[in-house]
């Protein structure tokens, strides 16, 4: 569901969920994903042009980077701010498409201690939230395929990986156990 469109309908569940946004550059084609999950959320209120989480949360990053991009030499942390990423190249596993895109994944999620705020996306960008369901997993998984492939330019071939390597990251590093749960 719309994650906007979930908290005009009160619907985001205070207790774990995934939200996943994805921001892409219709001129380049370069995306960045940020999937973040959350648990045990004090408050969720509107702030600005997005929506605040009083929560305690992880969050990783996908970055996708056609072949055409400029500034692909450049670590991630330092490209320009609409293009960075709190990464270094060796703190992201790579693939690479045949059409030679470059898929980014994060190794580990960054943390947030107390709060984050989403922003509300514009353009063709989107903010979704995928409730703790039984097939949360399977849901995130064809979501990736389809979004690398649709949006973000990927041949359908060559997303299968990076989903399912997305995917177990999120599974084995962000799954609401240990801090998340008592």
């Amino acid at each position: 569901m719309d994650l906007f469109e979930a908290f005009r309908q009160n619907k985001l569940p205070k207790d774990q969920a995934y939200i996943v946004s994805s921001f892409v550059n219709v001129n380049t084609g370069y995306t960045i994903y940020e999937v973040i999950c959350y648990a045990n959320v004090k408050a969720i209120y509107r702030e600005g042009n997005g929506i605040t989480f009083q929560s305690s949360g992880k969050k990783l990053f996908i970055l996708i980077e056609p072949s055409s991009y400029p500034y692909k030499a450049i670590e991630p942390y330092l490209r320009m701010k609409g293009d960075q990423i709190p990464f270094r190249f060796r703190e992201l596993n790579m693939h690479t498409a045949k059409n030679q895109t470059k898929i980014y994944i994060a190794k580990k999620p960054t943390e947030s201690m107390s709060s984050f705020t989403v922003t509300q996306p514009i353009g063709f960008n989107v903010s979704f939230i995928f409730y703790y369901m039984d097939d949360l997993y399977e849901s995130l998984n064809k979501f990736f395929e389809l979004s690398f492939n649709q949006d973000a330019g990927v041949p359908q071939t060559d997303v299968k990986n990076p989903a399912k390597e997305a995917v177990n990251v999120l599974e084995k590093l962000m799954n609401f156990k240990s801090e998340f749960t008592d």
